[in-house]
């Protein structure tokens, strides 16, 4: 006996997308506070039917997430910790996605003078000199990361500042926010400060130093470490991240025509 499907019927059936798949990704605060997300996720979605939901926080606690199975893969920047989770093997391996760098941001009369230093480390130097009030991310993050390592080039230790140096413990926006509420000096990204809509009387003092470079990595979580986690959901989505559509949009997105990311995925690591 011949089954007749209903007219309207066969049009849902052909009308209804296949089944999105669901895949966690702990990313960084600085690469959601660009705005790019906005940008990816709805291509993600339609490309490849990978739903991605986004748990956003410092790349310390992006890894540790990582360890614990409860995302599929990872979003960071941090090149030493991340080489250390993959050689723990709770990742598959680094795959460099883009990058962007730091930029030191502070009050536009530029108390500290650092805007004629010659390099980052030099210009930290020049804000611990003048006890000028500095804002921290202090979350173990990236960017928290990567400044601890530019006081350490400065031959400083943030353990010796005084009230003026202020860890707040925050994400990238947050953190800009009190630099603004201070009128203090502050690391952020370039992407999350171009984003940033407080910018008050900051203004960016300082770039272009290399030790400034900021590359932005995606790592599976490894399926023999966590055996429950969506290890080929995470294969899809590098592969969509390393694609030409990937490469168009991120390097096509920018703010009042500035680019916030370079797409490097092809560069060796």
């Amino acid at each position: 006996m011949t089954r007749h499907i209903p007219l309207l019927a066969l049009a849902t059936l052909i009308a209804t997308p296949a089944m999105a798949e669901d895949l966690r990704l702990a990313v960084t605060t600085s690469f959601e506070n660009s705005g790019l997300a906005d940008v990816l996720l709805p291509a993600i979605a339609e490309d490849t039917g990978i739903n991605v939901q986004l748990l956003v926080v410092g790349t310390g606690q992006a890894i540790r997430l990582g360890e614990a199975g409860d995302v599929d893969a990872i979003l960071v920047h941090a090149r030493a910790a991340e080489e250390a989770f993959v050689a723990d093997g709770y990742g598959t391996a680094r795959q460099q996605i883009m990058y962007n760098d730091f930029v030191l941001i502070g009050p536009a009369a530029d108390p500290a003078s650092i805007s004629s230093a010659d390099t980052a480390a030099a210009a930290l130097t020049e804000i611990s000199t003048a006890q000028a009030p500095f804002v921290s991310r202090g979350d173990d993050s990236g960017t928290h990361k990567a400044e601890l390592a530019l006081w350490a080039a400065a031959g400083t230790d943030p353990a010796t500042f005084g009230d003026w140096y202020n860890a707040v413990g925050a994400g990238m926006g947050a953190a800009l926010n009190t630099a603004s509420g201070l009128n203090a000096y502050i690391l952020a990204d370039r992407a999350s400060w171009l984003n940033f809509g407080n910018k008050g009387d900051l203004a960016l003092l300082f770039a272009g130093d290399p030790a400034l470079f900021n590359q932005y990595t995606f790592i599976p979580v490894n399926p023999d470490a966590q055996p429950d986690t969506n290890i080929d959901g995470a294969t899809r989505l590098q592969d969509w991240l390393i694609s030409d559509r990937a490469r168009d949009l991120i390097n096509s997105y920018t703010i009042a025509g500035e680019p916030l990311f370079v797409f490097n995925a092809n560069a060796a690591p």
